[in-house]
Protein backbone atom coordinates (compact mmCIF):
# COMPACT_ATOMS: atom_id res chain seq x y z
CA UNK A 1 0.00 0.00 0.00
CA UNK A 2 0.93 3.20 -0.87
CA UNK A 3 2.08 5.87 1.63
CA UNK A 4 -0.51 8.33 0.25
CA UNK A 5 -3.38 5.76 0.30
CA UNK A 6 -2.78 5.09 4.03
CA UNK A 7 -3.07 8.75 4.76
CA UNK A 8 -6.60 8.82 3.00
CA UNK A 9 -7.58 5.53 4.71
CA UNK A 10 -6.13 7.69 7.76
CA UNK A 11 -7.68 10.85 6.92
CA UNK A 12 -11.27 9.00 6.31
CA UNK A 13 -11.56 7.12 9.38
CA UNK A 14 -10.68 10.32 11.75
CA UNK A 15 -13.66 12.00 9.44
CA UNK A 16 -16.03 8.98 9.86
CA UNK A 17 -15.28 9.25 13.42
CA UNK A 18 -16.17 12.92 13.90
CA UNK A 19 -19.52 13.02 11.02
CA UNK A 20 -21.29 9.94 12.98
CA UNK A 21 -21.00 11.55 16.38
CA UNK A 22 -23.48 9.24 18.28
CA UNK A 23 -22.85 5.99 16.77
CA UNK A 24 -18.95 6.78 17.58
CA UNK A 25 -20.28 7.56 21.32
CA UNK A 26 -22.38 4.64 21.27
CA UNK A 27 -19.51 2.36 20.17
CA UNK A 28 -17.20 4.27 22.18
CA UNK A 29 -19.29 3.65 25.18
CA UNK A 30 -19.86 -0.61 24.40
CA UNK A 31 -16.41 -0.59 24.30
CA UNK A 32 -15.61 1.33 27.87
CA UNK A 33 -18.10 -1.01 29.57
CA UNK A 34 -17.50 -4.06 28.44
CA UNK A 35 -13.69 -3.71 29.00
CA UNK A 36 -14.28 -1.99 32.16
CA UNK A 37 -15.81 -5.41 32.88
CA UNK A 38 -13.38 -7.31 31.97
CA UNK A 39 -10.62 -5.49 33.52
CA UNK A 40 -12.00 -5.77 36.88
CA UNK A 41 -12.57 -9.41 36.33
CA UNK A 42 -8.89 -9.97 35.39
CA UNK A 43 -7.27 -8.01 38.29
CA UNK A 44 -10.04 -10.03 40.71
CA UNK A 45 -8.51 -13.56 39.03
CA UNK A 46 -5.28 -12.87 39.02
CA UNK A 47 -4.50 -12.14 42.37
CA UNK A 48 -7.01 -14.89 43.17
CA UNK A 49 -4.89 -17.07 41.36
CA UNK A 50 -2.03 -14.84 43.39
CA UNK A 51 -3.71 -15.92 46.68
CA UNK A 52 -4.13 -20.22 45.71
CA UNK A 53 -0.44 -20.35 44.18
CA UNK A 54 0.97 -18.90 47.39
CA UNK A 55 -1.43 -21.19 49.15
CA UNK A 56 0.46 -23.57 47.64
CA UNK A 57 3.73 -22.69 48.09
CA UNK A 58 2.97 -22.80 51.82
CA UNK A 59 1.99 -26.47 51.62
CA UNK A 60 4.57 -29.01 53.35
CA UNK A 61 5.65 -31.93 55.07
CA UNK A 62 6.69 -32.36 58.44
CA UNK A 63 9.33 -35.16 58.68
CA UNK A 64 9.33 -36.76 62.42
CA UNK A 65 12.28 -38.67 63.43
CA UNK A 66 12.36 -41.19 66.18
CA UNK A 67 13.69 -40.43 68.80
CA UNK A 68 17.04 -41.02 69.88
CA UNK A 69 17.81 -40.89 66.61
CA UNK A 70 21.75 -40.27 66.24
CA UNK A 71 23.52 -37.34 64.55
CA UNK A 72 24.92 -39.96 61.46
CA UNK A 73 21.50 -41.15 60.63
CA UNK A 74 20.20 -37.70 60.30
CA UNK A 75 21.89 -36.53 58.16
CA UNK A 76 22.01 -39.91 55.96
CA UNK A 77 17.95 -39.25 56.05
CA UNK A 78 18.61 -35.73 55.00
CA UNK A 79 20.62 -36.86 51.98
CA UNK A 80 18.14 -39.71 51.06
CA UNK A 81 15.50 -36.67 51.09
CA UNK A 82 17.45 -34.40 49.19
CA UNK A 83 17.70 -37.08 46.46
CA UNK A 84 13.92 -37.46 46.31
CA UNK A 85 13.16 -36.31 42.67
CA UNK A 86 10.56 -33.06 43.04
CA UNK A 87 12.22 -32.15 46.73
CA UNK A 88 12.68 -28.53 46.27
CA UNK A 89 13.89 -27.71 49.93
CA UNK A 90 15.29 -29.63 53.02
CA UNK A 91 15.16 -27.84 56.44
CA UNK A 92 16.41 -29.65 60.06
CA UNK A 93 14.68 -28.16 63.05
CA UNK A 94 15.25 -29.53 65.95
CA UNK A 95 13.24 -30.47 69.34
CA UNK A 96 14.11 -27.07 70.90
CA UNK A 97 13.71 -24.89 67.93
CA UNK A 98 10.36 -26.22 68.06
CA UNK A 99 9.88 -26.38 71.49
CA UNK A 100 10.62 -22.40 71.03
CA UNK A 101 8.37 -22.01 68.30
CA UNK A 102 5.53 -23.43 70.35
CA UNK A 103 6.14 -21.11 72.81
CA UNK A 104 6.26 -17.99 70.51
CA UNK A 105 3.01 -19.50 68.94
CA UNK A 106 1.14 -20.34 71.88
CA UNK A 107 1.93 -18.63 74.91
CA UNK A 108 4.83 -19.00 77.84
CA UNK A 109 2.23 -21.78 79.52
CA UNK A 110 5.20 -24.09 77.27
CA UNK A 111 8.06 -23.56 78.90
CA UNK A 112 6.85 -26.05 81.33
CA UNK A 113 8.10 -28.46 78.83
CA UNK A 114 11.62 -27.08 78.65
CA UNK A 115 12.57 -29.27 81.50
CA UNK A 116 11.54 -32.92 79.77
CA UNK A 117 10.74 -31.42 75.75
CA UNK A 118 8.54 -34.36 74.75
CA UNK A 119 8.57 -33.06 70.99
CA UNK A 120 10.47 -34.57 68.29
CA UNK A 121 13.67 -33.13 65.83
CA UNK A 122 11.63 -32.40 62.40
CA UNK A 123 13.08 -32.22 58.71
CA UNK A 124 10.65 -29.83 56.71
CA UNK A 125 10.33 -30.90 53.24
CA UNK A 126 8.94 -28.41 50.39
CA UNK A 127 8.24 -30.03 46.90
CA UNK A 128 8.88 -28.26 43.57
CA UNK A 129 5.33 -28.94 42.57
CA UNK A 130 3.10 -28.43 45.46
CA UNK A 131 1.19 -31.81 44.30
CA UNK A 132 3.55 -34.26 44.42
CA UNK A 133 3.80 -33.66 48.23
CA UNK A 134 1.71 -36.15 49.15
CA UNK A 135 3.80 -38.93 46.84
CA UNK A 136 7.03 -37.63 48.27
CA UNK A 137 5.55 -37.75 51.67
CA UNK A 138 4.63 -41.65 51.03
CA UNK A 139 8.61 -42.26 50.34
CA UNK A 140 10.33 -40.52 52.97
CA UNK A 141 7.76 -42.38 55.68
CA UNK A 142 9.31 -45.51 54.38
CA UNK A 143 12.64 -44.54 55.68
CA UNK A 144 14.94 -46.09 58.79
CA UNK A 145 14.28 -43.89 61.25
CA UNK A 146 11.42 -41.45 60.16
CA UNK A 147 8.42 -41.48 63.09
CA UNK A 148 5.71 -39.82 60.43
CA UNK A 149 5.57 -37.83 57.63
CA UNK A 150 2.64 -35.17 58.09
CA UNK A 151 1.23 -33.26 55.81
CA UNK A 152 -2.75 -32.80 56.58
CA UNK A 153 -3.28 -35.04 53.73
CA UNK A 154 -7.62 -35.15 53.49
CA UNK A 155 -7.26 -30.97 53.77
CA UNK A 156 -4.42 -30.48 51.52
CA UNK A 157 -6.44 -32.85 48.61
CA UNK A 158 -9.39 -30.94 49.06
CA UNK A 159 -7.90 -27.31 49.24
CA UNK A 160 -5.98 -28.67 45.82
CA UNK A 161 -9.60 -29.55 44.33
CA UNK A 162 -11.28 -26.37 45.16
CA UNK A 163 -8.24 -24.42 44.13
CA UNK A 164 -8.28 -25.74 40.54
CA UNK A 165 -11.86 -25.50 40.52
CA UNK A 166 -11.61 -21.82 41.52
CA UNK A 167 -9.23 -21.59 38.42
CA UNK A 168 -10.92 -22.95 35.87
CA UNK A 169 -14.46 -21.13 36.69
CA UNK A 170 -12.50 -18.15 36.64
CA UNK A 171 -10.78 -18.86 33.28
CA UNK A 172 -14.34 -19.89 31.90
CA UNK A 173 -15.86 -16.39 33.02
CA UNK A 174 -13.14 -14.13 31.72
CA UNK A 175 -13.21 -16.15 28.10
CA UNK A 176 -17.27 -15.78 28.36
CA UNK A 177 -17.00 -12.12 29.29
CA UNK A 178 -14.10 -11.85 26.09
CA UNK A 179 -16.84 -13.18 23.81
CA UNK A 180 -19.44 -11.34 25.24
CA UNK A 181 -17.35 -8.16 24.79
CA UNK A 182 -16.74 -9.17 21.21
CA UNK A 183 -20.49 -9.73 20.20
CA UNK A 184 -21.80 -6.42 21.90
CA UNK A 185 -18.76 -4.52 20.04
CA UNK A 186 -18.88 -5.77 17.11
CA UNK A 187 -22.67 -5.33 16.70
CA UNK A 188 -22.72 -1.97 17.97
CA UNK A 189 -20.19 -1.51 15.53
CA UNK A 190 -22.11 -2.92 12.75
CA UNK A 191 -24.63 -0.54 13.28
CA UNK A 192 -22.69 2.50 12.43
CA UNK A 193 -21.36 0.19 9.32
CA UNK A 194 -24.74 -0.40 8.32
CA UNK A 195 -26.23 3.78 8.25
CA UNK A 196 -23.36 4.13 5.82
CA UNK A 197 -23.67 0.88 3.00
CA UNK A 198 -24.60 3.55 0.41
CA UNK A 199 -21.16 4.83 1.31
CA UNK A 200 -19.82 1.46 0.73
CA UNK A 201 -21.68 0.68 -2.11
CA UNK A 202 -21.01 3.31 -4.36
CA UNK A 203 -17.12 2.64 -3.67
CA UNK A 204 -17.91 -1.13 -5.31
CA UNK A 205 -19.58 0.34 -8.10
CA UNK A 206 -16.34 2.46 -9.01
CA UNK A 207 -13.84 0.11 -9.06
CA UNK A 208 -12.57 -0.07 -5.34
CA UNK A 209 -10.85 -3.41 -3.97
CA UNK A 210 -12.64 -4.95 -1.26
CA UNK A 211 -9.30 -4.03 1.17
CA UNK A 212 -9.76 -0.17 -0.12
CA UNK A 213 -12.88 -0.20 1.35
CA UNK A 214 -12.40 -1.90 4.38
CA UNK A 215 -9.34 -0.14 5.60
CA UNK A 216 -10.87 3.03 6.83
CA UNK A 217 -13.44 0.75 8.79
CA UNK A 218 -10.79 -1.25 10.40
CA UNK A 219 -8.96 1.69 11.86
CA UNK A 220 -11.53 3.53 12.64
CA UNK A 221 -12.72 0.87 14.87
CA UNK A 222 -9.32 -0.05 16.00
CA UNK A 223 -9.60 4.37 17.62
CA UNK A 224 -12.53 3.33 18.83
CA UNK A 225 -11.29 0.49 20.60
CA UNK A 226 -8.17 2.70 22.12
CA UNK A 227 -11.18 5.58 22.82
CA UNK A 228 -12.98 3.22 24.63
CA UNK A 229 -9.81 2.12 26.68
CA UNK A 230 -9.12 5.06 28.14
CA UNK A 231 -11.67 5.42 30.97
CA UNK A 232 -11.23 1.19 31.61
CA UNK A 233 -7.72 1.66 31.86
CA UNK A 234 -8.21 4.82 34.41
CA UNK A 235 -10.63 3.21 36.87
CA UNK A 236 -9.04 0.37 36.54
CA UNK A 237 -5.67 1.85 37.71
CA UNK A 238 -6.92 3.83 40.30
CA UNK A 239 -9.41 1.65 41.76
CA UNK A 240 -6.33 -1.14 42.16
CA UNK A 241 -4.18 1.87 43.57
CA UNK A 242 -6.36 2.42 46.46
CA UNK A 243 -6.95 -1.25 47.16
CA UNK A 244 -3.49 -2.53 47.24
CA UNK A 245 -2.40 0.84 49.72
CA UNK A 246 -5.50 -0.66 52.02
CA UNK A 247 -5.32 -4.48 51.66
CA UNK A 248 -1.03 -4.54 51.49
CA UNK A 249 -0.40 -3.17 55.41
CA UNK A 250 -3.32 -5.81 56.39
CA UNK A 251 -0.90 -8.54 54.83
CA UNK A 252 2.45 -7.64 55.73
CA UNK A 253 3.52 -10.18 57.90
CA UNK A 254 1.35 -12.67 56.05
CA UNK A 255 2.24 -15.28 53.60
CA UNK A 256 -0.24 -14.59 51.62
CA UNK A 257 0.10 -11.75 49.28
CA UNK A 258 -1.60 -9.64 46.43
CA UNK A 259 -0.15 -8.63 43.39
CA UNK A 260 2.46 -5.30 43.26
CA UNK A 261 0.91 -2.34 42.03
CA UNK A 262 3.50 -2.26 39.60
CA UNK A 263 4.33 -3.52 37.59
CA UNK A 264 1.23 -5.66 37.42
CA UNK A 265 -1.15 -2.64 36.62
CA UNK A 266 1.07 -1.72 33.76
CA UNK A 267 0.46 -5.28 32.27
CA UNK A 268 -3.53 -5.07 32.98
CA UNK A 269 -3.44 -1.56 31.14
CA UNK A 270 -1.85 -3.02 28.28
CA UNK A 271 -4.11 -5.77 27.94
CA UNK A 272 -6.68 -3.74 28.18
CA UNK A 273 -5.84 -1.75 25.53
CA UNK A 274 -4.31 -4.53 23.68
CA UNK A 275 -8.20 -6.41 23.79
CA UNK A 276 -9.96 -2.49 22.65
CA UNK A 277 -8.09 -2.12 19.78
CA UNK A 278 -8.39 -5.93 18.56
CA UNK A 279 -12.23 -6.36 19.51
CA UNK A 280 -12.61 -2.96 17.77
CA UNK A 281 -11.11 -3.75 14.58
CA UNK A 282 -12.05 -7.33 14.67
CA UNK A 283 -15.73 -6.04 14.82
CA UNK A 284 -15.31 -3.35 11.80
CA UNK A 285 -13.44 -5.80 9.67
CA UNK A 286 -16.30 -8.76 10.40
CA UNK A 287 -19.61 -5.82 10.53
CA UNK A 288 -18.00 -4.73 6.41
CA UNK A 289 -17.94 -7.97 4.64
CA UNK A 290 -21.36 -8.58 4.22
CA UNK A 291 -21.96 -5.36 2.89
CA UNK A 292 -18.65 -5.87 0.13
CA UNK A 293 -20.95 -8.03 -2.29
CA UNK A 294 -22.52 -5.64 -4.25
Amino acid sequence: MKARTYGRHLRESFKSIGRNGWMTFASVSAVTVTLLLVGVFIVLMLNMNKVATDIEKDVEVRVLLEIGTEKSQTEQIEKKIQNISGVESVEYSSKEEELQNLVKDLGDDFRLFEQDNPLYDVFIVKADNPRDTGKIAGQISKFDGVNEALYGEAKIEKLFNVLEMSRNVGLVLIIGLLFTAMFLISNTIKITIVARRREIEIMKLVGATNWFVRWPFILEGLWLGILGSIIPIALVSTGYYYAYGFIKPKLQNNFIQILDFTPFIYQVNGLILLMGCLIGAWGSFMSVRKFLKV
